[in-house]
């Protein structure tokens, strides 16, 4: 059989008849709700900044795990979330929060040199990590993934009310008695979270887009918070299923038709902005 008779026997069988595809928009499906509802409110706290260096972050959690032995799962989570809880402790006004978090992402990446310098036999491994590998999820990792995402989004909806207050009044929910900073804390170990389930789809170097991508149009869409939290996670995951659907049909990356889909929803988002006013 040709190549060209391969891929025509494989776009001509529905995808889902396929067990990896629909392995593929479950998984992709659990990060993208978890993404769109965290990164509303990062994108509303102005922290887009901390999940960017969370993620890149996260590279270095999983190839210090490969290299030892153990999941990349297991390491992008744990380094992500011991991160977020750093970020968060070390600072909440703006200025200190960018030095602790540009002080944490100069660390990892130094020590994910040291472990790509060791680690020099897993160039395809560390390639997923990076871009992302939403069709390799087994039964396993999706299992650790809905566990994740359902934790989160808990989590999430037990601080969401001191949170909202103190992003929108840090002062006076200060005032009033909310603990900000534990609060920050608490929601940055959750961006923690966030950032391994998209790193799962997309990659390290693509988190931005799912996380903040959907967050940002639906911002531009809506102002009622919780409507835009709702928006922002239906976003992600249309943006997550059609990248998948478009990548089954081209043989193109999953990543890039997630970044492009992403991308034109933000700029029809503004447009849309612009018109209403």
């Amino acid at each position: 059989m040709t190549t060209g008779t391969a891929i025509r026997t494989i776009t001509t069988t529905p995808m889902l008849e396929y067990d990896f595809m629909r392995t593929a928009f479950a998984a992709s499906g659990l990060a993208a709700i978890l993404a769109g509802t965290v990164g509303f409110f990062l994108v509303l706290r102005g922290q887009t900044f901390a999940g960017h260096a969370l993620s890149h972050v996260g590279f270095t959690g999983a190839t210090g795990a490969v290299l030892f032995g153990l999941s990349p799962l297991a390491g992008l989570v744990g380094f992500t979330f011991i991160s977020g809880i750093g970020m968060g402790l070390f600072g909440e006004k703006l200025a200190e929060r960018d030095v602790a978090i540009g002080m944490m992402l100069s660390l990892a990446l130094g020590l994910g040199l040291l472990f790509l310098h060791f680690y020099t036999t897993g160039a395809t491994q560390a390639a997923a990590l990076l871009f992302g590998n939403v069709l390799g999820v087994d039964d396993s990792a999706l299992m650790t993934l809905a566990l994740l995402s359902i934790c989160s989004l808990v989590a999430l909806a037990a601080v969401v009310r001191p949170l909202i207050f103190a992003s929108l009044q840090p002062e006076l929910a200060e005032a009033r008695g909310v603990p900000v900073r534990f609060v920050s804390t608490a929601f940055l170990a959750i961006v923690g979270i966030a950032v391994a389930e998209c790193a799962q789809i997309v990659g390290v170097l693509l988190v931005f887009t799912l996380m903040v991508g959907p967050a940002a149009a639906a911002q531009n869409l809506s102002r009622r918070l919780a409507a835009g939290a709702l928006l922002a996670a239906a976003l992600a995951l249309a943006e997550a299923w059609g990248g998948l659907t478009l990548a089954f049909y081209t043989d193109w990356p999953t990543s890039f038709w997630i970044t492009a889909l992403s991308g034109l929803v933000y700029l029809a988002s503004l447009a849309a902005r612009f018109r209403s006013r």
